[in-house]
C-alpha cells in the first residue's frame, strides 16, 4: 500500500513539472509605434495564426506566443500609412522587443 501511494505521488509530481515546463515555453513580441496616435491595432502573423494586440499610447504588446517566425503589421490611421516588419523571431520563455516602428504619411 505505501509503495502505491509513492508511485502516485511520484506520477502526480512528474505530471505537474510537464505542465510547468509547457507554460515556460511561450514567449511575447512588444514594441512602440510612433507618432502613438499614428495607429490603435498591430497583427503579429505565422502562417495561418494571427494574434491581435491594441496600441496604447503608442506601445503594444503580446503575450503567451508560440514560439516561430512571425511578420507584424502596424494597421495604420489615416493619414499614416500600414507597415509591417518581417522575420520577428519568438524563443523560449523571451520576449522579442521589436523597437519602435514608425510610420510615414
Amino acid at each position: 500500500m505505501k509503495r502505491l501511494k509513492l508511485n502516485f505521488i511520484v506520477l502526480a509530481g512528474l505530471s505537474f513539472g510537464l505542465l510547468a515546463f509547457n507554460a515556460i515555453r511561450e514567449g511575447g513580441i512588444q514594441g512602440k509605434v510612433s507618432p502613438a496616435e499614428g495607429a490603435s491595432q498591430v497583427l503579429a502573423i505565422a502562417g495561418r495564426d494571427t494574434l491581435r494586440a491594441t496600441v496604447n499610447n503608442g506601445s503594444f504588446i503580446f503575450s503567451r506566443v508560440k514560439p516561430q517566425t512571425y511578420t507584424i503589421m502596424v494597421k495604420a490611421n489615416p493619414p499614416y500609412k500600414d507597415t509591417s516588419v518581417e522575420n520577428v523571431a519568438v524563443v523560449d520563455s523571451a520576449t522579442t522587443d521589436v523597437g519602435e516602428i514608425k510610420l510615414l504619411q
